[in-house]
């Protein structure tokens, strides 16, 4: 989520960045939203301030006359009063609240400056490369030699478990297998990762941490359960391995961590 902060400082700044993205923020609403926060967040910090002076008022009214005196009836009803208008403005600000970051969980993240504008990858600019890349326009690719290899097969994995999943079988199954385990050697003992074995299912507030919600909810598979709960397939190891460290603090000493996994990666696109 973007920091509200940076919104209230310089919303147009913020706008005009995301435009590169491609993203229209909607700085009215934002703006109505925050000024009718800022409204009601001082009128509620007023209303327990009346409520902490009434207590103090009837207390010390209680000490001067007696418990039931018509003095101290008028402050606790008066106190009603106040608490009643204090619930009020509660409900309302927590309202005003929900929307806000309904609003904020849409935002995404301002470029770097050094990002250029653009309208698609023709846009993009290189800023280096290395090797000579061989382009064959008759090379066919990895479905195409899977099928002829026959250790390709999406018909059995339709069979099994539905659409968008494939079966892999023989010397591709042992390929694939064996990419996994290089990539993971790779950067463990190379690159000084952590190897992490993960858990493919993943709650709600976990996705909602790393931007898959509520933006890209369609894409996500749902495991229905009798709670209300949601939970969900993960999308990406990336997933698990942020939310590791989630509504934590990390020493600064103790960072960059580099956590690597490999999973499957479970998404309708």
């Amino acid at each position: 989520m973007i920091d509200p902060k940076l919104l209230r400082a310089d919303i147009a700044y913020v706008a005009n960045k995301l435009k590169i993205k491609g993203f229209d923020l909607d700085i009215e609403l934002f703006l109505k939203l925050e000024k009718n926060r800022k409204t009601l967040q001082s009128d509620y910090e007023s209303i327990a301030s009346e409520r902490n002076a009434n207590a103090k008022a009837i207390g010390k009214t209680i000490a001067e006359t007696s418990v039931n005196s018509e003095a101290v009836e008028q402050l606790k009803k008066a106190g009603e009063d106040l608490k009643s208008k204090s619930s009020d403005l509660e409900s309302q600000l927590s309202l005003v609240k929900e929307e806000l970051d309904s609003l904020l969980e849409l935002i995404p993240n301002i470029p770097d400056d050094s990002v250029p504008a653009g309208n698609d990858e023709a846009d993009n600019q290189l800023i280096r490369e290395w090797g000579t890349i061989k382009t064959n326009p008759d090379s066919p690719d990895h479905v195409e030699i899977g099928l002829q290899l026959k250790q390709m097969d999406f018909e059995i994995a339709s069979k099994i478990t539905g659409s968008r999943f494939v079966h892999l079988n023989g010397s591709l199954a042992s390929l694939h297998r064996a990419i996994t385990q290089f990539m993971l050697d790779t950067h463990i003992h190379e690159h000084g990762y952590e190897e992490v074995y993960v858990p493919y299912i993943v709650n709600s507030a976990s996705l909602w941490s790393t931007g898959q919600l509520p933006k890209f909810e369609d894409d996500q598979f749902q495991i229905k359960l009798d709670t209300d709960q949601k939970k969900y397939l993960i999308p990406t190891a990336e997933v698990i391995l942020t939310n590791m460290v989630r509504e934590s603090s990390v020493d600064l000493n103790s960072l960059p961590l580099r956590f690597v996994a490999s999973t499957p990666c479970f998404r309708k696109e």
